[in-house]
């Protein structure tokens, strides 16, 4: 799903309600005139049937009637992206890091590698990651523009819910480097990624 869509819901097997569904990276959150929001760990069956996306769970069972992107959204829940695929890192892409990634994220080079994507330290490459512990490591990110690539994106991983830099700062960056946000990933458990072109 990704965006809000509207459908009908039906919660516990009650009365079928209106209502919005949202399929994010790791659950699916429902908001109508009951609410619920379930993590994919916590699903203990996923199936599409009709148009209907068919959840189990210890607060369920919930239905979606979601029409045909019930079977795609079955599928992701099944086998959700890696962070590979969340950030687009694939064989034989440019990469640079810039940032202290082996301090809250060491495994993140090596993973880059199994992709047989290629790390490099100077310049012009596919896609570019900044780490950005606060606000002021921003201002970097004209001069970043400048080794990408035509097509090439930045993405900015920073951490969630800290003072020294909050989200609302890095799309201000970005823009002000002449560049679009088109993406939010969820980086780790305690970061999160931004993506910009």
């Amino acid at each position: 799903m990704g965006q809000e869509l509207e459908c009908k819901a039906r919660i516990r097997r009650e009365v079928s309600m209106e209502g919005t569904a949202q399929l994010e990276t790791d659950f699916v959150l429902f908001r109508g005139p009951e609410r619920f929001k379930v993590s994919f760990s916590e699903l203990t069956s996923v199936k599409a049937d009709g148009g209907v996306l068919k959840l189990e769970f210890a607060g369920g069972p919930a239905e979606l009637e979601l029409g045909a992107v019930a079977k795609k959204s079955a599928r992701k829940i099944l086998n959700p992206p890696s962070l590979m695929d969340k950030l687009g890192v694939k064989s034989g892409l440019l990469v640079r890091l810039i940032g202290g990634f082996d301090k809250f994220e060491p495994g993140f080079r090596k993973e880059i590698a199994e992709r047989q994507a290629v790390v490099v330290n100077k310049g012009k490459c596919n896609l570019l990651f900044l780490a950005a512990g606060k606000s002021a490591e921003l201002d970097r990110i004209p001069k970043l523009k400048a080794n990408l690539k035509p097509g090439g994106a930045l993405w900015v991983i920073y951490p969630k819910g800290v003072p020294q830099i909050k989200e609302v700062e890095v799309i201000q960056g970005g823009r002000a480097a002449g560049m679009k946000d088109v993406k939010v990933a969820k980086f780790s458990a305690t970061h999160t990624g931004l993506k910009f072109v």
